[in-house]
């Protein structure tokens, strides 16, 4: 499996490029603002044909550049309907002073062509690769998770968290349709149940895995201890 990431424009959004390896076709994770060159440079490298984007959440640091690049590539953007009016009103998900700091130029938003929703435990199968969607509504009531097989004996998956999760932190829950006990309970029930071995793919900052939260994270240490959530292992 073939996944490029680089972070993209002033929120320093992780943009992912997932394939099964050079010379295919790929799926593209939350294209933020700036995004679509970098997108474009991983294509050119590894000769790849996206065939569709996966949105994380509707905010607009992870969906700038969603519908350039899917018109580009003539791509399927998939977001959960809870976010998808966010493709094209993203203010309506951000804070009084984000907004105001856009308002400095004009931007417009739209759909792209084809676009579809998601629904939790849904299995899509894009690209030769396979993708399992987790809800964990709690930064937006429509945030998603993606989890993926990874072949590799100290690996089971991969997990494109959003803004879910991060190394040593959480998501925001602050900005408008954030909600944090929801959020408590997505991480709960999404991230705790899950084993050690799977690596973190974040929206914001480095990659880590679920075996290095569950131990160092502050919040999940504070969940883990208020509550009797069981810790999982691979081949258990």
């Amino acid at each position: 499996m073939l996944i490029a990431g680089f972070p993209a424009g002033p929120w320093g959004t992780n943009c992912y490029v997932a394939a099964t390896g050079p010379g295919s076709e790929c799926v593209v994770v939350d294209p933020g603002k700036d995004a679509a060159e970098g997108v474009a440079q991983v294509v050119r490298e590894h000769r790849l044909k996206p065939v569709a984007v996966l949105v994380t959440h509707g905010h607009v640091d992870h969906m700038w550049c969603v519908a350039p690049v899917a018109g580009t590539y003539d791509a399927t953007a998939w977001i959960h309907p809870a976010d998808r009016h966010l493709l094209a009103n993203p203010m309506a998900g951000l804070s009084p002073e984000t907004t105001q700091m856009l308002l400095g130029g004009k931007y417009e938003f739209a759909e792209p062509d084809d676009v579809r929703e998601l629904a939790d435990r849904q299995e899509l199968e894009l690209a030769g690769l396979r993708f399992v969607v987790d809800h964990a509504p709690g930064h937006t009531e429509g945030s998603v998770t993606f989890r993926s097989p990874y072949e590799r004996d100290d690996v089971s998956e991969v997990m494109f968290s959003g803004d879910l999760l991060f190394a040593g932190s959480i998501g925001r829950t602050d900005l408008p349709g954030g909600d944090h006990p929801t959020m408590l309970r997505s991480l709960r029930d999404k991230v705790l149940t899950l084993p050690d071995d799977v690596v973190v793919l974040p929206g914001h900052g480095e990659q880590t895995s679920i075996g290095r939260e569950r131990a160092t994270n502050p919040f999940l240490l504070e969940l883990q201890s208020s509550d009797d959530t069981p810790r999982v292992t691979r081949g258990l």
